[in-house]
This record gives C-alpha cells, sequence and structure tokens, in this order.
C-alpha cells in the first residue's frame, strides 16, 4: 500500500457551498488524513494523506466538488507523506 501526500488548490464557485463540509465528509470515508480551508483569494486548499488509490479517488471528486459549487480549476501537487495527521477536519481561518 503506497502512502502519499497530496496538496490541492481549488478554484471557480467553491466558498459558500458546503464545498468544505462535503470534502470532510468524502476524505473520511475514502479512511484520508489531513484537512481542508477556504483561502481569502476565493481558492479552496486541501491536503491529503494515505493511501495513494484512495488519493486519487479524492482527486477526482475534487473536480466535481459538492453539488452547489463549480469547480473551475485544481491544481495538484504531490509529495511525501509526513504523518501529522491522525484524521481528516476542517480549518478555519
Amino acid at each position: 500500500m503506497c502512502q502519499v501526500r497530496v496538496h490541492v488548490y481549488i478554484s471557480g464557485k467553491v466558498q459558500g457551498v458546503f464545498f468544505r463540509s462535503y470534502t470532510k465528509d468524502k476524505a473520511q470515508k475514502e479512511g484520508l488524513n489531513g484537512w481542508v480551508k477556504n483561502l481569502t483569494d476565493g481558492r479552496v486548499e486541501i491536503v491529503l494523506e494515505g493511501n495513494k488509490e484512495k488519493c486519487e479517488e479524492m482527486l477526482q471528486w475534487c473536480h466535481k466538488g459538492s453539488p452547489s459549487s463549480k469547480v473551475e480549476n485544481v491544481e495538484i501537487y504531490w509529495d511525501k507523506p509526513t504523518n501529522n495527521y491522525k484524521h481528516f477536519n476542517v480549518r478555519y481561518g
């Protein structure tokens, strides 16, 4: 089982549409750790750590997002996992 870390920036209509909540639910369902937060420039930032295949499934979901969102761009950066996260949560601020 290959463990990876992926850092994601998502732009479009992704704030005020429950994107973070849906992201948390999906990541927890996939057994991934990390976090999601809104950025001041209107994007959403996500850090995922876990099984590579599950991260890839999550990335496919990120291109669609929550039911009310309209994803325009997804930037993806792969890295080695830090194992600093024990669950997946929403960050504020």
